[in-house]
């Protein structure tokens, strides 16, 4: 299927179900029982549930669910009838999701029985529970069962109207509605496919939430688009029900967020090559390396199912020798560069053409260019225009004005530069750069993609701290524990003063590769994982003295 004529839900959704009726749509893992027809019956008959109860254009309904196939009808039938898909985080805390409801005037909410708990006030809303769409009210008796979808008549809906409101939870702690229309999201989805070409075969296997942009966009609309089959996990995504899964589905098409692949590499990969002496003193050397991670590569292709033919990585960024790994490994590697305010892609490479450390060029048919660059180093703020970038912060007119230039671009607070091929290299946040003692420009994700290659180093974060660079570092304390197991005498004892002297050897190493004013004057163990935000960013806030 071509491109749509009018880039909304409601034409995009009539286009796949007459093309695409006997495919496979939205379902679990292990069961084929939905195909596009069905889909069609079931987004209908939704729909004139929310009319039944009420709903009318523009009126605010919520999602909060873990990801199923419901969640996309949900979303599907609230689109087609011109009212607002209010997207909730499953990981917000009670009092955020408290918040957002009433920031957004949410008059229904469909809820999964997992996070019925964290709805602490619903007065005021009709709750629907999204697993069998029964109607939580006493003002009703509503039920699908009873409703003739043959009777639903699709709305009108324009481009330029409001589809979703989606509420982030961003690195700095506030949330913002970011009010994105059905151009916004359909042109995305439309877009990306010249990136990599969806075809009816695709299986995608869903393991991002799909409130976030990232996965909404392309994990949901994308597919959907050109009749490809999205299976959802019925379980948490434990290393034991993925497994699982991969073998079952084998997907074609998945999309992660850093951190997913980082744990397998320095988990599972990293610590059976430093297993052995052999292994790790050749895996210091290039041709070496490049062999050893082939060979690896090709045992974790297979555990990924064996049909991978496009691998996303996006959200944030990806450890510089995780990404080597993927590239010599001869996984089919896909970068993407975006944030929820662009729907979310701005740049991205796909198979066979990304370049190490590159986010890739822009989309086509989005304008990207660098503010105030710096005339030696070409690096300034990445700021962009395009039918992807969004109306603006919901009630935020001022915020929503600081974030655009006068002329009408997206600031979008990362800095970058292009390089002579046109793609673009991301530097770091704009708002988290430490202005060293002699004035110097100082860059902590610079220095924690350093920090992160050192061994049995997890994770880090670089703050200042009383004018000091301080480095907190949360180590594998699994791999060191399993490493010096056969100490029997006072093992805890020994295990900290080994740690001890691996953070001492990390922030000696680390600084032999750094400027004078960028290096760490202490390091510090971070016992727990960092807070993160639901794409896996750090919440830096947090950290912060």
């Amino acid at each position: 299927m071509g491109q749509l004529e009018e880039l909304t839900i409601p034409a995009m959704l009539q286009a796949s179900f007459s093309h695409y009726a006997k495919n496979q749509s939205l379902i679990f893992v292990g069961e084929e029982n939905r195909t596009y027809a069905q889909l069609e019956i079931e987004v209908k008959k939704v729909a004139i549930l929310l009319q039944q109860i009420g709903v009318r254009k523009g009126d605010k309904v919520a999602i909060c669910s873990v990801n199923m196939p419901q969640w996309g009808i949900a979303f599907f039938a609230t689109a087609v009838i011109g009212a607002v898909v209010v997207p909730v985080l499953p990981d917000f805390h009670p009092n955020e999701i408290k918040n957002i409801l009433q920031h957004a005037e949410v008059s229904v909410i469909f809820v999964s029985e997992t996070l019925r708990n964290k709805l602490e006030n619903t007065s005021g809303m009709t709750v629907i529970h999204i697993e069998n769409f029964s109607v939580v009210s006493e003002t009703t008796d509503a039920s699908i069962s009873e409703i003739d979808e043959r009777q639903f008549v699709y709305e009108k809906v324009e481009e330029d109207d409001l589809l979703s409101i989606i509420y982030t939870s961003g690195t700095t702690g506030k949330s913002k509605g970011v009010m994105l229309t059905h151009k916004n999201i359909v042109w995305t989805a439309q877009q990306s496919w010249l990136i990599q070409q969806i075809v009816p075969g695709d299986r995608f296997l869903s393991v991002l939430p799909l409130s976030h942009t990232f996965e909404n966009t392309l994990g949901l609309m994308l597919p959907v688009k050109y009749g490809a089959t999205v299976y959802y996990l019925q379980k948490p995504p434990v290393a034991s029900v993925l497994l699982a899964a991969l073998k079952q589905v084998r997907p074609t098409i998945m999309l992660v967020v850093p951190l997913i692949v980082e744990k397998i590499y320095k988990t599972k990969i990293l610590p059976q090559i430093n297993s052995k002496f052999i292994t790790r003193t050749l895996y210091q050397i290039a041709p070496f390396r490049k062999l050893l991670n082939k060979v690896a590569g090709k045992k974790l292709y297979e555990t990924f199912g064996g049909k991978l033919k496009f691998f996303g990585v996006g959200g944030a960024k990806l450890d510089d020798n995780v990404e080597r790994f993927l590239m010599e490994g001869g996984f089919p590697l896909a970068i993407g560069y975006g944030m929820t305010e662009s729907s979310p892609l701005l740049a991205g490479a796909g198979v066979g053409k990304t370049r190490f450390l590159s986010t890739g060029a822009p989309v086509e048919g989005v304008q990207v260019r660098i503010a105030n660059a710096d005339p030696k180093t070409g690096q300034g703020e990445i700021q962009a225009k395009g039918d992807n970038i969004m109306l603006g912060y919901y009630k935020e007119p001022e915020i929503t004005k600081e974030t655009f230039t006068e002329d009408g671009w997206l600031k979008t607070g990362d800095l970058g530069y292009f390089d002579k091929h046109g793609n673009l290299y991301i530097k770091g946040r704009i708002k988290n750069m430490i202005i060293g003692s002699s004035g110097e420009n100082i860059y902590p994700e610079e220095i924690e993609s350093v920090i992160n290659r050192m061994e049995y180093v997890m994770e880090s974060l670089v703050v200042q701290q009383k004018g000091r660079l301080v480095a907190l570092v949360h180590l594998n304390m699994e791999e060191l524990e399993k490493k010096y197991q056969d100490m029997k005498t006072e093992a805890v004892l020994f295990l900290n003063e080994k740690t001890e002297e691996i953070l001492k050897e990390i922030q000696y190493k680390v600084n032999e590769e750094l400027n004078k004013f960028s290096q760490i004057q202490r390091i510090v163990l971070h016992p727990n994982p960092f807070e993160k935000t639901p794409t896996q960013k750090i919440k830096r806030f947090l950290y912060y003295s």
